[in-house]
């Protein structure tokens, strides 16, 4: 309904534009401020206010006069305040959002037909997740799901790096090293905690063996960083047993939050089929290229930094190798989107432009950067010497404060239905991953932040406890009725918190619109918080159960519409939406 509508006034302003003879390009078409009772709103005469050589205000006033509501969908009437243009909905747009919001799906847009791949994770399979990377999977996770909801066919993938020199590192050391000469015992029996000592280990001894060591185990790193390059199958099947393995547990732990992928994309892969030689030998043919400091390098004219596309010794590097995954990509879908922290994003444009030199069309590739996680006091966040917090370790927190804080709650539940020991683990693990997830895509993915426990599990502030338990309420209250009836009107939701619910509810699609086109799912976050707080006052102001027949029929739809609404926007951020708490 909030799409029709928003299609009616896009589609009658700009007819008064063109009546008017004014240019129809900008419409200015946007939420009007809370105090005004309206769902849409248009700036555009500000826009236009010097060339109509009129005030904003005569020139909305204009325009206004020049729409008649009747002849378009849901709208009611057209009003102005000031320089401002207001749409009203009708009561139909109302009573079809009400009806609309009872189905489970609500919030899920009409397919678009366009494929789009969403590259995120991608985290090097060295050792486990840590809490530094986190907001990749969860940012990811929550955009693959915001363009689904949006009517894309969507993939999740994670490319794996499984041919540069950090894994060639960690296959010689795997292989070199045994159980006696590591000095720790795997932090967690998982597969890539024993792996990871192996790694680490092999960077010791790079760094404090004596010369001939250090000279000898570099001999066979190098063979087989060039045994990939040659697609030797020995020296592939060595560094798959290790990649493999700490996939299997880099896996395990993004499950936990959950982040699932449709394929790993191995970096090899482009090396075997080759695919990675074709993009240097078009790479080498370009007037860009040169061959400087003993290595191939393409220049550009708006980035300052070379990239190096093939080293002396004839091995290619990760870019070179994403070059043709990326072309791959291009080949297989229509959109490629990808998820990179901000220290890549030089090598993000770096990608772009080599791939523009080599005739692709760049306008199907979007990014999104993200800053970093940091926990209170600065934590460090090194894989490389082992040190830092995992992921695994986030979340297990996460879970014992939110069993905590539930267990302290146990006495104030409103609802009569005895919690077994499984239910509050359920509870814990809903509300306490869910409050990790929340709290980190919850914020505009190209900030730093810093996870604060007492923000994440507060359910008395904007959290995903606050809105996890207007979902919880809503399960209960519907839990008590009798059903909801199908046919239920809305006439008699006739009070402000009624109203300012509905209309919070007949939103949410468009927000999905917006938030996809502009892939910020941090968008759907602030949703919830609204519609939570509009429902909590609607269940203050309102009784559902106790009222009159017609009006509890109608509450309950309204009920029920809420718990559609807030249980599908949590679902695009990857929260749970607990039925009891």
């Amino acid at each position: 309904m909030f799409l029709a509508f928003r299609e009616s006034v896009s589609t009658a302003l700009r007819a008064a534009l063109a009546a008017r003879e004014y240019p129809t390009d900008d419409l200015g078409i946007e939420e009007p401020p809370g105090d005004v009772d309206a769902v849409l709103a248009s700036s555009v005469a500000f826009r236009l206010a010097n060339a109509a050589g009129a005030p904003p205000p005569k020139l909305a006033a204009e325009l206004a006069s020049e729409i008649d509501p009747d002849e378009y969908a849901y709208l009611d009437r057209v009003e102005t305040t000031g320089p401002y243009i207001n749409f009203h909905p009708d009561e139909a747009y109302f009573a079809d959002t009400l009806q609309s919001a009872q189905d489970d799906g609500y919030g899920t847009l009409d397919s678009k037909s366009e494929s789009v791949v969403v590259e995120h994770t991608s985290a090097n399979p060295t050792g486990p997740v840590h809490v530094g990377r986190a907001r990749n999977p969860i940012v990811g996770d929550a955009v693959a799901n915001l363009l689904s909801y949006a009517g894309y066919d969507v993939d999740r993938h994670y490319y794996v790096n499984d041919a540069g020199r950090q894994i060639a590192v960690f296959t010689w050391a795997y292989e070199t090293f045994d159980e006696d000469d590591l000095e720790e015992p795997p932090a967690r029996d998982r597969i890539e905690y024993d792996m990871v000592r192996y790694y680490r280990k092999g960077n010791e001894f790079l760094e404090n063996a004596s010369a001939e060591d250090v000279d000898a185990a570099e001999t066979e790193i190098q063979h087989i960083l060039q045994g990939l390059e040659a697609g030797d199958e020995e020296v592939y099947e060595r560094v798959t047993v290790v990649v493999d393995s700490v996939l299997e547990g880099m896996r395990a732990c993004l499950s936990r939050l959950p982040a699932e992928f449709d394929e790993f994309v191995k970096e090899t892969r482009f090396m075997r089929n080759g695919d990675a030689a074709d993009v240097i030998a078009r790479l080498k043919e370009l007037d860009e290229a040169v061959y400087e400091d003993e290595a191939w390098q393409l220049t550009f004219e708006e980035i300052e930094k070379n990239l190096v596309f093939l080293r002396a010794d004839g091995t290619s590097l990760y870019t070179t190798r994403d070059l043709a995954h990326h072309e791959w990509k291009f080949d297989n879908y229509d959109r490629a989107v990808t998820v990179l922290g901000e220290d890549h994003r030089l090598q993000a444009d770096q990608l772009r432009a080599a791939l523009d030199l080599l005739g692709n069309d760049t306008d199907a590739l979007d990014n999104v950067f993200y800053g970093w996680v940091n926990l209170p006091g600065g934590e460090g966040m090194s894989t490389r010497q082992g040190t830092g917090i995992q992921l695994d370790d986030l979340l297990d927190e996460a879970v014992a404060r939110a069993r905590e804080e539930v267990e302290s709650r146990l006495d104030d539940r409103l609802r009569d239905d005895d919690l077994s020991e499984a239910d509050i683990d359920r509870i814990a693990r809903q509300v306490g991953i869910g409050a990790v997830r929340y709290d980190i895509v919850s914020k505009q993915p190209s900030k730093g932040i810093t996870f604060q426990w007492e923000e994440a599990l507060n359910f008395e502030a904007q959290s995903a406890p606050y809105v996890q338990y207007v979902h919880a309420r809503c399960c209960g209250i519907l839990a008590e009725a009798d059903g909801v009836d199908p046919a239920a009107e809305i006439g008699p939701l006739e009070t402000a918190a009624e109203r300012e619910l509905l209309r919070t509810i007949a939103r949410f699609p468009g927000v999905v619109d917006d938030a996809a086109g502009d892939l910020e799912p941090h968008r759907v976050a602030t949703y919830t918080r609204e519609i939570a707080e509009r429902f909590n006052a609607f269940y203050r102001a309102c009784p559902v159960l106790d009222a009159d027949p017609e009006t509890r029929a109608a509450r309950l739809a309204l009920v029920s519409a809420s718990k559609h609404a807030v249980a599908n926007a949590l679902d695009i951020l990857g929260v749970e939406a607990p039925e009891s708490m």
